[in-house]
């Protein structure tokens, strides 16, 4: 029927995308062709109609079988190509996933056997940079990753996820404070990655971007970090924190028209300001930068740095307590100077907060909650800055002081003309 058409057409689709990348492999490596395109898209396909068989008879068997006979023939193939001096198991494995991938779709769980199956191509695609980034790993290294995977798989999870304090400061919330340290640890171990696989100027550029869109803080806080222990790369990290900055405006755009796009028409304007003044900012120093030969073989330390991640936690907690008190003892009035306290410790917070209560326009004004969350922003920006220059290397420092106060001008003169 029409349903079993579309089943065995997904089939055969997730099996030629795998075969389509060990051929292109195996014929760039000038190996004897032992499953390319062809065989994939049988066996996708074989997955599907096994399942589908097993099915209408109301057995496992039939699937069974043809899942024993598949890895006779697979294991021959392995012992054949490893009598030749190639041994090696990524090609059969992957068809036994195929195979699987195959009655995956049948079921109709199309989502995670296309997903499955895309994993699969990019780590088969990435083998040479996967290679050589294990082989450049140190013991450090291991160890950075393990103590990373302890606080994020063991400790967050039994952390308390409510909120603590004594009536009307019931704000602290253990996991999502702990949260923000697994956060700052996390981009620093990606950036760390990145910088490893692709070089330390794409790699540093790309985390400012991607981090951007989790937590402009915390690839401040990293980039500051690592700007000290590895001074020649100043110039890439303040590149990085700026950019992050400039997605921190965007997403907070996105969140807030999410909320009550009645602000749009008011934020647009000093946001997308905020915007290109920072990304022109680091497009000038990325050309003037390319005019210079610097060397890219430079060492790099233990990436994972716990303790400024939680002193900046505890830093947090204790801006929110000041935020928290400034809005409830100031009130409507105060709401300018809350934003700018609020700013500081999470942007996203205060700026959700003020654009919910303007939903109902007698409660806050429209203009009012659009300039306060352009404050909050700019006070956020503001520290971050301070941050960097006062925690980064000299050069770090000659470079971010005159992105922040660029971009907090433009947003303010874009505000209040």
């Amino acid at each position: 029927g029409q349903r079993g058409r579309g089943h065995q057409l997904v089939a055969l689709g997730v099996g030629i995308l795998v075969g389509l990348q060990r051929e292109y492999t195996q014929y760039r490596e000038g190996r004897e062709l032992g499953a390319g395109i062809r065989t994939f898209a049988l066996i996708g396909l074989i997955g599907c109609a096994s399942a589908m068989i097993a099915e209408e008879l109301g057995s496992p068997w039939p699937y069974v079988i043809v899942l024993l006979i598949s890895g006779v023939l697979l294991a021959v193939n392995f012992f054949v190509e490893a009598w030749r001096g190639d041994a090696g198991l990524t090609t059969e494995f992957s068809a036994l996933l195929t195979l699987l991938a195959g009655a995956i779709v049948y079921l109709g769980h199309f989502a995670i056997a296309i997903a499955t199956m895309v994993a699969i191509t990019g780590l088969l695609s990435l083998k040479l940079e996967m290679h050589n980034f294990v082989r450049h790993l140190s013991k450090q290294d291991l160890f950075a990753i393990l103590k990373f995977a302890v606080i994020t798989a063991i400790v967050l999870p039994v952390l308390p996820n409510k909120y603590y304090g004594p009536t009307p400061f019931h704000i602290f919330n253990p996991y999502k404070i702990w949260l923000l340290v697994v956060l700052i640890s996390g981009i620093s171990l990606v950036g760390y990655v990145l910088i490893k696989a692709i070089g330390p100027q794409r790699g540093i550029g790309l985390l400012g971007l991607l981090g951007g869109l989790a937590s402009s803080t915390a690839v401040t806080l990293t980039m500051t970090q690592r700007s000290k222990s590895t001074p020649a790369l100043s110039q890439p990290f303040a590149q990085a924190i700026i950019i992050a900055w400039t997605v921190m405006y965007v997403r907070l755009l996105i969140i807030v028209t999410a909320v009550n796009s009645a602000l749009l028409p008011r934020l647009w304007l000093p946001i997308a300001g905020g915007v290109i003044a920072g990304f022109a900012y680091v497009l000038f120093h990325y050309l003037k930068e390319r005019t210079d030969t610097k060397s890219e073989n430079i060492s790099f330390v233990n990436p994972f740095e716990l303790g400024p991640a939680i002193k900046f936690g505890l830093l947090f907690s204790v801006i929110l307590l000041i935020s928290k008190a400034a809005q409830i003892y100031l009130g409507d009035a105060g709401i300018y100077l809350a934003s700018l306290i609020s700013g500081l410790a999470d942007v996203d917070a205060i700026a959700l907060s003020v654009a919910g209560m303007s939903v109902e326009s007698d409660h806050l004004a429209y203009d009012i909650a659009a300039k306060a969350i352009v404050l909050a922003s700019i006070s956020n920006t503001f520290l971050k800055g301070a941050v960097a220059a006062s925690g980064g290397s000299r050069e770090l420092r000659r470079t971010i002081l005159p992105g922040t106060l660029l971009m907090i001008v433009v947003v303010l003169v874009l505000t209040f003309i």
